[in-house]
């Protein structure tokens, strides 16, 4: 730093080699007085260079913190050498005996210790050399390389993961699209079942009304021709007859008033749902509203308070009005077929 080399021993031997601060204090404090060696307190000059190089070793690192910090790393995570405790050589650096790597001060050996995890560290005299610009290139074009195959490492890695990630929500995508496509497949297909299923019902309801309105159209035929000849009138459901009526009888019952002599009224009572037909005989005095009660009592889809009825030849819709009134009345004598729905 441009001292006078004596003024230097000089300093060092009145501060008793306590390091680089107090030496400096020392050779500014006394610039420009003469070198005076009884300026030394007794007992405090070195006999030997040993114990000079001993303290000029603790300040390898700048200062007597790092040197204080050393002795406690060495005291706290591995045994330091016999030769560098006793003071006998100049430690230069300090040696990891895990993996043999050397440290040119306290801060890097630390920052070994934590990643590594090695806690065996002794002073070394190796001395680190510092590294030359090529060797500086060369480690730094090392460790981006370094760096570059860790990132392209992760980097891959991610890509990966989110591949599996990809596929599996591909498949389950696929998955549910099956799932979709399978159910609706199955509700087409009971759809179109159902839709068969009414279609013969209503088929065969259909088929049924025809031959109950042929066997009606028979009917009264038969009756109407019975009454002109004046021969018995023979029910075809009951096998009965009845006496032939008397010609004024005749004329009334081509009027239309022919059902008012007949007691009993048979009926033919068709559900538009379809199914089998119900059959009964009533009094003609019976009301419509005792007809839906039959009806009601036969099966469940049908209620007394909301069953409708028509009458499909001669076509006739019954209100609700017409429940009070009697077969005879509605014109339903001697029998009948309606359509309850």
């Amino acid at each position: 730093m441009g001292f006078d080399p004596s003024r230097v021993d000089w300093a060092l031997r009145a501060t008793s080699h306590r390091g680089l601060q107090p030496a400096m204090d020392h050779l500014l404090e006394h610039e420009g007085e003469p070198i005076s060696d009884a300026s030394a307190p007794a007992g405090n000059s070195l006999p030997s260079g040993s114990a000079a190089q001993s303290t000029s070793a603790m300040d390898v690192d700048g200062d007597d913190d790092d040197a204080e910090a050393l002795r406690h790393l060495i005291g706290k995570k591995g045994a330091v050498s016999a030769a560098a405790t006793a003071g006998d050589v100049e430690a230069k650096s300090i040696k990891c005996s895990v993996c043999g790597k050397t440290f040119k001060n306290t801060a890097l050996a630390n920052y070994h210790a934590e990643k590594s995890g090695h806690d065996q560290f002794e002073e070394s005299t190796e001395e680190i050399k510092p590294l030359t610009e090529e060797e500086k290139k060369a480690k730094l074009e090392e460790l981006r390389k370094k760096l570059a195959a860790k990132r392209a490492a992760k980097d891959q890695e991610e890509a990966k993961a989110n591949e599996v990630i990809r596929r599996k929500q591909g498949k389950d995508l696929n998955k549910i699209k099956e799932e979709i496509k399978a159910k609706e497949m199955i509700k087409e297909a009971e759809q179109k079942r159902k839709e068969k299923a009414e279609d013969a019902k209503a088929k065969a309801a259909i088929k049924a009304q025809i031959e109950a309105d042929k066997k009606a159209r028979a009917e009264k035929a038969a009756r109407e021709k019975a009454l002109r000849e004046g021969k018995p009138i023979v029910d075809s459901q009951s096998g009965t007859s009845n006496s032939t009526p008397s010609p004024a009888a005749a004329a009334s019952s081509s009027s239309g008033v022919a059902g008012k002599d007949f007691k009993d009224t048979r009926l033919q009572i068709r559900l538009a749902s379809g199914g089998t037909p119900y059959t009964t005989t009533l009094p003609s005095d019976s009301t419509l509203h005792d007809v839906a009660e039959f009806v009601a009592a036969q099966t469940l889809s049908v209620s007394v308070e909301t069953v409708s009825f028509t009458q499909q030849f001669p076509r006739k819709t019954f209100s609700r009005t017409d429940f009070n009134k009697t077969l005879r009345e509605l014109g339903l004598t001697p029998s009948a077929v309606l359509i309850a729905s």
